[in-house]
């Protein structure tokens, strides 16, 4: 861009403003509600998950998130971890979000419905509610920044619900 023969400063920088904006808008458009490692997770659909579970005999991790929520986003970058992704091996993995399962986020929600919030049920589908994250309010969130609370968790799942 020139102007009388000189380059326009301020209109490359606007310009380069403009698509640094851009870019960021589709990148966070591309991972709206997080990236949650479809590649490595195994994710269900809720029906088929339990109809899995059942048939398999396996533990469910079913988790709660919305798209526009920042936790959920956190906390999908914990199936990243190596740890996490060997677990839910062990598991059937059902991701829900709230926005388009109103029902099913009533269904599950024994202290509310805050997001994003994880439980862990038998094979059956039944819920127990004594598989939670170690803190007094908000028992199915768990730290999204650091995966051993929601690993502790799979583990005494396996324990008890395998």
């Amino acid at each position: 861009m020139q102007t009388s023969g000189r380059t326009n400063p301020r209109r490359i920088l606007a310009t380069m403003v403009a698509v640094a904006a851009l870019l960021s808008i589709a990148e966070r458009a591309a991972f709206a509600g997080g990236d949650w490692n479809d590649a490595n997770v195994q994710w269900q659909p809720y029906e088929a998950g339990l109809a899995a579970a059942k048939k398999d005999k396996k533990p469910v991790l079913l988790i709660f998130f919305t798209e526009w929520c920042p936790h959920c986003t956190n906390y999908s970058k914990l199936f990243h971890d190596q740890k996490v992704i060997d677990q839910t091996k062990k598991f059937v993995v059902i991701r829900l979000d709230k926005d388009k399962n109103g029902e099913l986020s009533k269904k599950y929600a024994p202290d509310g419905e805050y997001i994003p919030r994880t439980y862990f049920l038998s094979s059956d589908g039944t819920l127990d509610p004594a598989l939670t994250a170690p803190r007094s309010e908000y028992k199915y969130f768990y730290d999204e920044a650091n995966s051993a609370q929601l690993l502790a968790s799979m583990d005494a799942a396996l324990k008890k619900l395998h």
